[in-house]
């Protein structure tokens, strides 16, 4: 169903749409996946929620590596300007993201987003965006398939399928807890898909969602009340 009658909106701008997918297509020309070169011992989970249509809240959750002892929890709201794009997501979250992340006293080496990286019809999920912007390492762990096929993995903890889109792996679907859905773990900045993996398993305790974005979900449930 088009975008306009599901959200009782009017289309998009032809040139705002323009736009934009022009400065995704800029953009993938900066994106580099690679082993990681840093030693990680602080990792940040961050997510955003949405206040009604104009607002949203963004949340970091800083973290020790390999331990996963919360250190710091930082939020930030504010207006949104740009409405919903389907595609287009990360230029409506990215700003209030970026403000949350400079209240951090201590910063990560590697932040886990609550989203796709490169497992994006134009490789710029949120993740990758972010770590264009923040010239940050950055992973994506998103709950949805955005594009591409898979095979369902197998029903145990740890399994793996690829997803595939135009020929090319651009995410791992992982079975991050027995008989539950799987998560989509994507490289989005400076990391690559085998070390997100298998970053996304380690923080996987008790629960389908990895404990930096699960508790970064969860912190934008709580900090939304004080808003």
């Amino acid at each position: 169903m088009p975008y306009y009658k599901r959200f009782d909106a009017p289309p998009p701008d032809p040139k705002v749409l323009q736009e934009l997918t022009a400065q995704q297509r800029q953009m993938q020309g900066n994106i580099i996946l690679q082993k990681p070169d840093f030693e990680l011992k602080y990792i940040a989970g961050c997510d955003s929620s949405f206040i009604g249509e104009d607002t949203i809240l963004s949340v970091f959750i800083l973290l020790t590596y390999p331990r996963l002892e919360v250190v710091e929890k930082v939020w930030h709201h504010g207006a949104v300007d740009l409405p919903y794009i389907p595609g287009f997501l990360s230029f409506r979250e990215a700003p209030n993201l970026l403000k949350a992340y400079e209240k951090l006293q201590q910063k990560p080496d590697l932040i886990m987003v609550d989203g796709h990286g490169i497992s994006h019809p134009r490789r710029l999920g949120i993740a990758t965006h972010l770590g264009l912007h923040l010239n940050k390492p950055t992973m994506g762990v998103a709950k949805k398939v955005l594009v591409g096929k898979y095979n369902e993995p197998a029903a145990t903890k740890g399994a793996i399928a690829p997803l595939v889109y135009k020929d090319e792996v651009i995410a791992n679907v992982v079975r991050t807890k027995d008989n539950i859905k799987p998560v989509f773990v994507s490289p989005g900045h400076l990391i690559d898909l085998q070390s997100a993996t298998d970053i996304a398993m380690h923080c996987a305790l008790k629960h389908k969602l990895p404990e930096p974005t699960r508790l970064a979900d969860h912190y934008a449930a709580v900090f939304k009340k004080l808003v």
